[in-house]
C-alpha cells in the first residue's frame, strides 16, 4: 500500500496514510454524527456532535495503527524487518521484508494483532461502563461504546481463517507446523481468502438488492479487496519459491537494447526502439551507468519538434535500489515494485549495463522457463 502522506517515524518505522484514509474518516464521522450520536443524545447541538464524531474517528484510526504496531513489534523480535505502516480506507498494513523464520513465529506475529484489538475493546468497554456510572455526557458514553464495539468487530473479523486477514496468517502457521511445508500452507490460506472474498461480494450484492446500499457497497468492497489481495499473495508465494537459490543473472534478460542520455530521442525511436520488442529501455549516461528508463509508449508519442531533444529528457530516473548486481540473490527483486513498462530492475556492474528484469521475466521464472529465455536472449 503506497503512502500518500508520511506522518513520521515511530520506533524507527515510517508511518503514513494513503489518500483513501480521508474517505474512511468522512464515512465514520458521518455515521457517528448523523445516526449514532443523535440517537444517544438528541438534545446536543450539531457542532458538538460533529466534533465528537471526528475525534472518535481519529481515535479509531489510532486503534488501527496500534493493531499494526503490535504486528511490527513481534515481527522485529523474530528478526523480520518492518518496512512501513500505512493506514488506508479499509484498515492498516504493516509491510514486512522477509518471512517469519518458523511456524511458531508466523503464528505469534499474526495473532498479536487481533489480541491488541481485543485489549483495546476491553479498555474502551471499561471506560464506557465507568463513564456511564459516573454520569458522563451521553455523547462521550456513546463514542466510547462505539469504539469498544468496533474494536471487537475488528478483532473478530481479522480472525477469519483466510488470507490476507490475520486469521489467514494464523491458519498458515498452523498448517505450516502440521505439514512442515510453508509454501503449501500459504497456498491453502490464500485459497481460503479467495473463497471468503467471493462470499462477501455475494453478500454485498444481496444487501444491495435488499436496499441496504451502504452495507452492500461496503461488504462488496471489502470482499473485492480480500479476493484481490489473496490472489496477489498466491502469485507472490509462487514467485518467492521460484526465486529461491537463484541469482539475478539467472533471471535477467541479458544485453537489452538501450539508449544514451545525450542521443536524440527521435534517432533512438526510429532505429533501436523500432526494431525491438522491449516495452521499456534503460538509459545510460556517458560513464556507462544506468540512470533512467524510457518506455516504448513514450517514444511512440514523440512529437516531431521533440525528435532532436536528448533522450535523457524523456526518461524516468532510476532509484539506486533498482540498479542491482548480477550476483545478488533473485529474492532482491521482490523488494521493488514495477515501473512503467513493467521494469523491475536494471542489472549493471563496473559501469556496464548487463541486463534488465521485467515483469515478463518474473512470469517466466514462475513458469519455469528461465533456461529457455536465457538461451534465446543470448
Amino acid at each position: 500500500m503506497r503512502q500518500t502522506l508520511r506522518l513520521g517515524t515511530v520506533m524507527g518505522i515510517p508511518v503514513g496514510v494513503n489518500w483513501s484514509v480521508a474517505a474512511a474518516l468522512i464515512i465514520v464521522a458521518g455515521v457517528l454524527a448523523r445516526s449514532i450520536l443523535p440517537a444517544a443524545s438528541p438534545g446536543v447541538s450539531g457542532g458538538i456532535r460533529w466534533t465528537a464524531a471526528v475525534l472518535t474517528a481519529v481515535i479509531f484510526l489510532a486503534s488501527l495503527a496500534a493493531h499494526e504496531f503490535a504486528h511490527a513489534v513481534v515481527a522485529r523480535r523474530y528478526g523480520v524487518k518492518v518496512v512501513s505502516i500505512t493506514l488506508w480506507m479499509l484498515g492498516g498494513v504493516a509491510q514486512f521484508e522477509g518471512e517469519p523464520p518458523t511456524a511458531r513465529a508466523d503464528l505469534r506475529i499474526a495473532a498479536v494483532g487481533p489480541a491488541m484489538s481485543g485489549a483495546l475493546a476491553l479498555a474502551f468497554g471499561g471506560a464506557w461502563a465507568l463513564a456511564g456510572v459516573a454520569g458522563a455526557p451521553a455523547t462521550a458514553v456513546a463514542c466510547l461504546g462505539w469504539l469498544a464495539a468496533t474494536n471487537v468487530l475488528l478483532a473478530v473479523f481479522n480472525l477469519l481463517p483466510a488470507a490476507p486477514l490475520d486469521g489467514g496468517r494464523i491458519l498458515r502457521g498452523f498448517l505450516w507446523r502440521s505439514r512442515g511445508d510453508r509454501v503449501s500452507a500459504a497456498h491453502s490460506a490464500d485459497r481460503a481468502g479467495t473463497v471468503l472474498g467471493f462470499v462477501m461480494m455475494g453478500g454485498g450484492l444481496l444487501a444491495l438488492l435488499a436496499g441496504a446500499w451502504l452495507d452492500g457497497i461496503w461488504l462488496a468492497l471489502v470482499g473485492w479487496f480480500i479476493v484481490t489481495a489473496a490472489r496477489v499473495e498466491d502469485r507472490w508465494t509462487d514467485l518467492r519459491e521460484a526465486a529461491e537459490g537463484r541469482r539475478i543473472a539467472d533471471v535477467m534478460t541479458p544485453h537489452p537494447a538501450h539508449g544514451w542520455t545525450w542521443q536524440p530521442a527521435g534517432d533512438f525511436a526510429g532505429t533501436v526502439a523500432r526494431t525491438s520488442r522491449q516495452p521499456v529501455f534503460p538509459v545510460v549516461d556517458a560513464a556507462g551507468d544506468p540512470v533512467g528508463a524510457v518506455t516504448m509508449i513514450r517514444l511512440v508519442r514523440l512529437r516531431s519538434e521533440e525528435a532532436a531533444t536528448a533522450l535523457g529528457r524523456f526518461m524516468t530516473p532510476l532509484d539506486p535500489d533498482r540498479v542491482l548486481g548480477p550476483e545478488e540473490p533473485a529474492s532482491a527483486l521482490l523488494k521493488t515494485t514495477p515501473m512503467r513498462g513493467g521494469l523491475i530492475a536494471v542489472v549493471a556492474a563496473d559501469h556496464r549495463l548487463l541486463g534488465i528484469v521485467t515483469t515478463e521475466d518474473l512470469q517466466r521464472l514462475v513458469r519455469g522457463g528461465i533456461g529457455d529465455s536465457r538461451s534465446t536472449a543470448a
